[in-house]
């Protein structure tokens, strides 16, 4: 008899596995809006009072190239318009127009319809323990990337 051997799970593959799927999911839905993932939550991150495109990279993970197309597309779709700050006029402000709140009140549905899906699946202790994980393996990430780019300034 063969004995069956146990299945390794890594939390890199968990983790991107998941997100792939998630991420296949709104753009699905963001589909039916003409509208992308990537979009729909630049759509959330911007503030009333305007918010600067240089924020919304780190704050989103994106890379300066891939954020500076996706606001172009969504100037195209108006979407968003640009306005110099009134106290810096090197500032350029990101706002939302009409059509631009439209579709942020439809992604901010979007995203509430997911997290309200999870949380209906998954029993509150475990969402505690996974939310405990996530905020660990957030800590211990800043730490991992603090060390390399401490080693890499020498």
């Amino acid at each position: 008899m063969s004995k069956k051997k146990e299945k390794v799970y890594y939390m890199d593959f968990a983790i991107r596995h998941l997100w792939h799927k998630i991420s296949r999911m709104y753009n699905q839905k963001a589909s039916h809006y003409d509208l992308t993932m990537s979009i729909g939550f630049i759509l959330l991150n911007i503030e009333k009072e305007g918010t600067p495109s240089t924020q919304l990279g780190p704050k989103m993970g994106m890379e300066p190239t891939s954020l500076s197309r996706t606001l172009k597309t969504m100037e195209e779709k108006l979407l968003i318009y640009r306005k110099s700050d009134l106290h810096d006029k090197r500032k350029v402000l990101l706002f939302l127009t009409e059509e631009g709140i439209i579709k942020r009140k439809i992604a901010r549905d979007v995203v509430f319809g997911f997290n309200e899906a999870m949380t209906k699946n998954i029993p509150k202790g475990k969402l505690k323990i996974f939310y405990d994980v996530a905020e660990r393996l957030d800590i211990t990430l800043d730490a991992e990337l603090k060390q390399l780019e401490k080693n890499e300034t020498y």
